[in-house]
């Protein structure tokens, strides 16, 4: 890759993709991307708005997150590079959406399980992270992952957390 094409936090796509350059810490960038979403989430769970009014947000910011991928990683010739984390903090937030009680405990748990997802990759998360070459299997997976980690967080959450 040529000097001309490594990313740039002067690039508003880069600083997008990157959720504020967090995507570019050397050791884990997903684990922190994620880690970067917890203050916010919390922070909107404390204020107890209706969940509902997130999902077409969410659904929005999915759509331009796959679009902007697409663009950056054909422009700097690369496939879902580590330092695109807004992946992690859609796929994050996704899970948030199942959240049944706005405790540290229930988004710890949640943390937890998204980790857990977004490393295994279970079909067909799998399918979208190798096989889709579009922006959107960067992003897709870690949606998919969410959901999964939300489903199994209400499992838990009834039978352990309660």
């Amino acid at each position: 890759m040529t000097e001309s094409k490594k990313p740039s936090l002067k690039q508003p796509e880069i600083i997008f993709l990157s959720f504020f350059g967090v995507g570019f810490i050397p050791k884990a960038p997903g684990t922190f991307g994620t880690l970067a979403s917890l203050p916010f989430l919390y922070a909107l769970g404390l204020a107890k708005p209706p969940i509902v009014l997130f999902i077409p947000l969410l659904i929005i910011a999915t759509i331009i997150s796959c679009f902007m991928a697409n663009i950056v990683q054909k422009k700097l010739g690369l496939h879902d590079p580590q330092w695109i984390v807004m992946d992690e903090v859609l796929g994050m937030t996704t899970a948030w959406l199942f959240i049944q009680q706005f405790s540290l405990l229930h988004l710890g748990v949640l943390f937890g399980l998204f980790r857990f997802f977004d490393i295994i990759k279970f079909w067909p998360a799998s399918y979208f992270d190798k096989k889709v070459e579009h922006g959107a299997g960067t992003i897709l997976d870690d949606i998919i992952s969410g959901v999964y980690a939300g489903l199994v967080y209400l499992i838990i959450n009834n039978y352990f957390l309660k």
